[in-house]
C-alpha cells in the first residue's frame, strides 16, 4: 500500500474530494497539522505528498513559525523527487521551496473566478480534461512567481500563476479544486472568513459566491476526480527499483 502524507494548515481546509480518491486508489493517507507537528517524516516513509492550503502567509514565518519547518520538509521531498501536489497556499509553499518568491496579489480572489489553459497544459495528464476556460473555485491574496524550470498550465486575468508542473510528478495549483459545496458553505461561516469577506464588502459578494457554487461545483468535481487520480497514478508508479524486482 503507498503512502501519502497530507499536510493541513487549518482543520476546515481539508482533502475534500480528494480522500475518497486516494483512498480508493490504495493510498495509506497520513496527516500532518504543520502548526503543532512535533515528528515529521522521512521521504523514504512515503511514497507522495499533498500539501492544503490555508490562511497563512508564506512570508509570514515570523508569526508562523512552523512554516519554516514545512518548507524544509518540502526540500526534503522535492530533493528525493516524491510525487507533490500543493494546493492554494500549498502550491505557494512549493513555489517557495522551489526557489520562486511569494507576494500578494493585487486582488484577492475569493469565490468563482475563470482559469485559462495554457499551451504547457498539452499533453499533461493533469490537465488532460480541461478546456480553454473552466470556471474554478479559489480563496486566496497572495501569488507566487514561477518557479525556474517549472512550466504553467493555467492563468487568469488577476493572477497569472493558477498552476504549474515542476519535472513530471511535482503540481502547484492556486486554486481548489477539491472544495465540496459543504466545504465552501463552512468556510464562509469559519469566523476569520467571515472577518475578511466583512473587509471586501463591495468587492468580493458573498451572496454570489453562494448563487454560483450550484451552478460550477458539478464541473469541478469532474476535474478534480481527474486531477486527484492522475496524480494517484504518479504515486502508484512502481519506482525502478520496484519494477526491476518483478521482472
Amino acid at each position: 500500500m503507498k503512502r501519502v502524507v497530507v499536510i493541513q494548515q487549518v482543520p476546515h481546509e481539508r482533502l475534500g474530494t480528494f480522500e475518497g480518491l486516494l483512498k480508493a486508489a490504495g493510498c495509506l493517507i497520513t496527516t500532518l497539522r504543520a502548526p503543532v507537528e512535533k515528528s515529521w517524516p522521512s521521504p523514504s516513509e512515503f511514497d507522495g505528498l499533498v500539501v492544503l492550503g490555508g490562511p497563512q502567509s508564506v512570508y509570514e514565518q515570523g508569526t508562523y513559525p512552523f512554516l519554516a519547518r514545512e518548507l524544509a520538509f518540502l526540500r526534503e521531498a522535492l530533493a528525493a523527487k516524491r510525487p507533490i501536489l500543493g494546493v492554494c497556499l500549498g502550491a505557494q509553499l512549493l513555489a517557495a521551496a522551489l526557489g520562486a518568491s511569494v507576494t500578494k496579489n493585487p486582488q484577492k480572489e475569493i469565490g468563482w473566478y475563470p482559469v485559462m489553459r495554457e499551451p504547457g497544459a498539452d499533453g499533461d495528464p493533469l490537465f488532460e480534461p480541461f478546456g480553454q476556460t473552466e470556471t474554478v473555485f479559489q480563496w486566496h491574496g497572495d501569488t507566487f512567481a514561477l518557479p525556474k524550470g517549472a512550466v504553467r498550465l493555467a492563468s487568469s486575468p488577476l493572477c497569472n500563476e493558477q498552476a504549474f508542473r515542476y519535472r513530471d510528478n511535482v503540481y502547484g495549483l492556486q486554486f481548489h479544486a477539491e472544495v465540496t459545496e459543504a466545504m465552501i458553505r463552512a468556510w464562509m461561516q469559519n469566523t476569520g472568513n467571515k472577518a475578511e469577506l466583512a473587509k471586501l464588502k463591495g468587492i468580493v459578494d458573498p451572496a454570489a459566491i453562494k448563487r454560483q457554487t450550484p451552478q460550477h461545483i458539478g464541473r469541478l468535481a469532474e476535474l478534480s476526480q481527474h486531477v486527484a487520480t492522475a496524480f494517484c497514478r504518479l504515486v502508484t508508479k512502481p519506482s525502478i527499483s520496484e519494477a526491476a524486482r518483478t521482472r
